[in-house]
């Protein structure tokens, strides 16, 4: 069954495939220990959808000679009709009892920890699987958004599944187990942190599969399925297990798989028919000291790879300074223009400046602006502000021309803004300055230094930094290598489609750099010196393959280590 794709997007909706349904249906079972005193079992799904999940899990329990009952809640009532259909068809003797009603207005005035002198408590179900809707901030809206994280005890942007993930604890019964498709961006994102901590604090983390670039759904969400029990009074578990997914290249000794799911019982590279080439990594959950830290697989060889790296490394990426990503206008056609040079001259915007985006971005020098943007801040007093038009005749007759295409963005101006201003202007008096810019998201790292006083665009992040800082030319030799790219997957093995990386503030500022003093750091800074100095395709070509061994020479690594 599907949704037409601007429907999905207003509501999250993103139906399960029979297949990973039947998958994590199958693991919750693995898990579950039915009471000795079982007299019914009890199942429920907070987002019923079309009843694929729930279907899954009386399809498991079938043989099980006892009374069965599923619940569910489902916000779309014609589905909800459907789902009871599909299930009344195929088991008519299972009880059904399901509401056409939001879960989380149900919820909210619960305590994801109620009370146990609390009169009305929620019904506690032994086995709850659900795969919530996917809604973010910018699409809910702020004040939904606030609302949502003020009742479920989350802080900056959050995803309604993140309030399913917390309203859920309380619906499941002490001995019960919870099976949950999320979308995997929670475990690595800093808008995650806060429901990284409640899952901690409200479950035992069971396993995690990370599915990353397997295309289970027809929408680009990269899913996750968590298994989750209650937390009890006694003895926390340690560690959960781990299991990832994601595209590779790589078909050397490849197991021939029918799908990424059936995939999922081997370990190393497989082909599936339709899906292409996967690398299937077991391990454990390493989820750090702190919500701060991102969630990610650890396995006997990352831990190995990453402490000999650890016991090589001097500084990080953070020592150069605040990572921060580029302006975002939310207004890109009226400010980001590649055709202002074909406009009269009395007519073309004085507060124009040369725009850095991902099209233009080259490993140590990018090529030349294509865009310009329209910058309508400044400083006074030490502090941004928005221009004063009037001294700006030509913008402020350009802006006008725009002005309800721009009022129309009403976040602007109830946060107290003017009309006219970009929403993310950052730092005007930054851009003048050297600055190292990276690619958002690239198949390969993307590290530039720029010394023409560009505005970087939000499809790119960039640090401040100084030409003649030796950190700045040895950062530049790290970030280009396929040392870092080993690091990266390392450290995140977090991919999107066709193999590209997000390189997010929070994954960048961890990149290590070698002591500063050693030999191989030492040519290093020069040959990146001379490696951006180049203008032979070549000649860069060649300098760039020997920074390349030098960094892992730098990092502790021989020859015959260096990954190709």
């Amino acid at each position: 069954m599907t949704k037409a794709h601007s429907e999905q997007k207003s509501t999250g909706s993103h139906y399960t495939p029979p297949a990973l349904a039947a998958f994590v249906a199958k693991e919750m079972l693995k898990l579950w220990q039915p009471p000795e005193n079982t007299r019914n079992v009890t199942v429920f799904d907070p987002a019923l959808g079309d009843g694929e999940l729930l279907l899954a899990v009386l399809k498991n329990l079938q043989e099980m000679d006892v009374p069965l009952s599923v619940s569910g809640y489902e916000t779309n009532q014609s589905e909800m009709l459907f789902a009871k259909e599909r299930i009344k068809d195929q088991f008519p003797k299972v009880a059904t009892e399901f509401h056409n009603r939001d879960f989380l207005a149900q919820s909210a005035d619960c305590s994801s920890q109620p009370d146990l002198f609390q009169s009305r408590r929620p019904e506690q179900f032994d086995l709850v699987i659900s795969n919530p809707p996917y809604v973010r901030t910018q699409v809910m809206g702020a004040k939904k958004s606030q609302d949502i994280a003020r009742q479920f005890g989350l802080a900056g942007r959050v995803d309604l599944y993140y309030a399913f993930i917390i309203a859920i604890a309380q619906y499941i019964h002490p001995e019960g187990i919870l099976g949950i498709i999320v979308s995997n961006r929670f475990m690595t994102t800093r808008s995650g942190e806060t429901v990284r901590a409640k899952i901690k604090e409200l479950y035992d983390i069971e396993h995690i599969w990370d599915l990353g670039d397997t295309k289970l759904f027809e929408a680009a969400v990269l899913p996750a399925v968590l298994m989750l029990k209650p937390k009890t009074f006694g003895k926390s578990k340690s560690t959960a297990k781990f299991t990832s997914i994601y595209t590779s290249d790589s078909v050397k000794n490849a197991r021939r798989c029918k799908s990424p799911i059936e995939a999922l019982r081997h370990s190393g590279y497989v082909k599936t028919k339709s899906n292409g080439c996967f690398r299937v990594l077991k391990g454990e959950l390493d989820s750090g000291r702190g919500p701060k830290d991102i969630w990610r697989i650890s396995t006997k060889e990352s831990r190995e790879w990453l402490s000999r790296v650890c016991r090589n490394t001097a500084a990080t990426f953070k020592d150069l300074g605040k990572i921060r990503v580029g302006v975002k206008t939310t207004a890109d056609r009226v400010f980001i223009r590649s055709d202002w040079d074909d406009m009269p001259l009395d007519k073309r915007p004085e507060l124009l400046k040369d725009l850095t985006t991902h099209h233009i971005g080259n490993p140590y020098r990018s090529e030349p602006p294509k865009s310009k943007i329209l910058y309508p801040h400044t400083i006074l007093g030490g502090k941004r502000c928005a221009v004063n038009l009037a001294s700006y005749p030509k913008s402020k007759a350009y802006l006008e021309e725009h002005r309800n295409q721009l009022e129309d963005r009403k976040y602007v101006i109830e946060s107290g803004r003017k009309w006219y201003e970009i929403w993310v202007p950052q730092d005007p008096k930054a851009w003048k300055k050297a600055k190292i810019v990276f690619r958002d998201i690239a198949e390969h790292p993307t590290f530039w230094l720029d010394l023409n006083g560009t505005v970087v665009n939000g499809d790119c992040y960039w640090i401040s930094c100084s030409e003649e800082n030796e950190l700045t030319w040895l950062a530049l030799a790290v970030g280009n290598s396929s040392f870092i790219e080993c690091f990266y997957d390392h450290s995140f093995n977090n991919k999107l489609y066709a193999g590209r990386r997000r390189f997010m503030t929070q994954y960048v500022e961890q990149f290590p750099l070698p002591r500063i003093d050693s030999v191989p750091a030492s040519q290093l800074i020069e040959m990146s010196k001379q490696t951006f100095e180049c203008t032979t395709s070549d000649k860069k070509t060649e300098l760039m393959y020997t920074v390349d061994k030098l960094v892992w020479k730098a990092f502790g690594f021989s020859d015959k280590e260096i990954r190709g």
